[in-house]
């Protein structure tokens, strides 16, 4: 089997999202059952200075009236075909691969995706003559929605698969801009990518594939209601017999606590655990800048690594935690950046608490493996979260996760209740409600079953030896590439 793999992110090349992730990890366990797969990204100039070993595969002539170069390239990270689709005129520039150097979007991002879609599809149909024709073609998101359109236009159409990572983020332009990118006509009607009075790039990969995936089972069902279709719930109800939800996995080599070259210290779920946890959560804790001279606390340490917003729910969090410091010995640590707002209540709870509330603003690789490796509890409190991989590294490392019952967290978290508690099922804290008082009242059921040692540890291995790697998922995607 012959499958394109199309993003807009690759990591390590350019990533500003869990997709990234994704395009780097699903298909390299795809080629691992034996697959034949290649991957397709825009050649920013970001990647061009990535990359080696850059050779012209050939020119594709597109409808649209540009002309491509694809190069074929390698990475020492990456063990799949690597093909980059190359017009310096959409892809060669400073800043980030949907916005300027001032974070604003390009303002020519449709004709820069439509582009992109077209020349895969053209690779899709061997166009370069290298006897290489797709039998699937995977799009992800709205930077490809228009590449099961453009494949549905070829004389012998590969079948498509089009997954939502996000349904939040969708690309619209108005007919002005439609007949600018060359598209053809009947593609503006309400049967296919007509969206309210205009175009939906997102909406043409949901209409036009032949399957629709999205990255968890809950949030396939959670975009089919008005809460969280973002105005795509009929559309999805339509199509609702080809929409199937499979769960992502995480890179469980990189996220491994018993090799991560991060950690302080190495444990497993067989033994070192204790330890293991203690030496990086007191290297973890000195490299927030708690003071040596403090008491020292065995109360409960809550960790947070993400954006800043209030998608993720840290509003809810930064709500919570006055009472929660009243009422325990517990302290927080914060990894992450984002909205302005959130980010000044996070400094000022440091400042109010600088021995129990600790924040580094921004990413640090390092300090995301050491909170999930030193912290007592995750705490991932999201409005909504099509997938999270946060919490299944949580789960790895002995960190019981504390998540809202929404999208893959509602798949990959089992509440601590008496009841799944005695079965041995229990992984992490769970709660519905999206309010400060629902999160408050997880959290300090989280403290009472800590204090209890033995319970906990049992708990702890469970999430620890559950396997949330990519392999499970690979093998679902290919009886779907198969059709069955």
């Amino acid at each position: 089997m012959r499958v394109l793999f199309a993003s807009s992110e690759m990591f390590p090349v350019v990533k500003t999202g869990g997709l990234g992730d994704v395009t780097f990890s699903l298909p390299h366990a795809i080629s691992d059952l034996g697959v034949d797969v290649r991957v397709a990204l825009p050649a920013y100039r970001s990647v061009l200075e990535e990359v080696e070993g850059l050779r012209v595969a050939g020119w594709l002539p597109l409808a649209s009236g540009e002309e491509v170069r694809i190069l074929s390239a390698r990475h020492s990270a990456i063990e799949v075909p690597l093909w980059l689709v190359d017009a310096p005129s959409l892809f060669d520039r400073v800043g980030q691969p949907y916005t300027d150097p001032h974070g604003h979007d390009w303002g020519d991002n449709a004709r820069r995706f439509s582009v992109f879609s077209e020349a895969c599809a053209m690779l899709a149909d061997d166009r370069l003559g290298i006897d290489w024709r797709a039998d699937v073609v995977h799009a992800n998101d709205w930077q490809t929605g228009l590449l099961p359109a453009f494949c549905a236009l070829l004389p012998t159409p590969p079948r498509t698969l089009f997954t939502v990572h996000n349904l939040a983020y969708d690309c619209q332009v108005d007919f002005r801009t439609f007949n600018e990118l060359g598209l053809p006509t009947y593609w503006w009607s309400m049967e296919f990518g007509e969206f309210y009075g205009r175009l939906s790039m997102l909406k043409c990969g949901l209409v036009f594939s032949d399957l629709i995936t999205t990255v968890s089972p809950r949030y396939a069902q959670e975009i089919r209601t008005s809460e969280f279709g973002y105005g795509y719930a009929p559309v999805l109800d339509r199509y609702a017999d080809k929409l199937v939800g499979v769960l992502n996995g995480i890179d469980d080599k990189t996220w491994d606590p018993a090799t991560d070259t991060f950690l302080e210290a190495h444990y497993h779920a067989a033994g070192k655990i204790r330890s293991g946890k203690r030496a990086n959560r007191t290297a973890l804790l000195a490299a927030m800048g708690a003071s040596t001279e403090a008491p020292a606390t065995d109360g409960p340490l809550i960790g947070s690594v993400g954006r800043l917003v209030y998608q993720k729910g840290i509003d809810l969090l930064l709500d919570a935690i006055p009472n929660l410091l009243a009422s325990s010995d517990a302290r927080f640590v914060f990894v992450g950046s984002g909205d302005r707002e959130i980010e000044q209540r996070l400094l000022a709870l440091t400042h109010a608490h600088p021995q129990r509330v600790f924040a580094h603003l921004g990413y640090s690789e390092r300090l995301a493996h050491l909170v999930e490796a030193g912290c007592d509890l995750f705490a991932m409190p999201s409005r909504y979260e099509p997938c999270g991989l946060n919490q299944m590294y949580s789960l790895r490392y002995g960190t019981p996760p504390v998540v809202r019952d929404t999208g893959g967290l509602a798949d990959t978290v089992i509440d601590a209740s008496p009841r799944t508690l005695a079965r041995q099922e229990a992984n992490g804290f769970v709660f519905e409600e999206a309010t400060a008082e629902a999160l408050q009242a997880a959290l300090e059921r989280a403290f009472e079953l800590f204090r209890n040692p033995k319970q906990w540890m049992k708990m702890i291995k469970i999430g620890m030896r559950s396997d949330y790697g990519w392999r499970r998922s690979a093998e679902q995607y290919l009886l779907l590439y198969r059709g069955e």
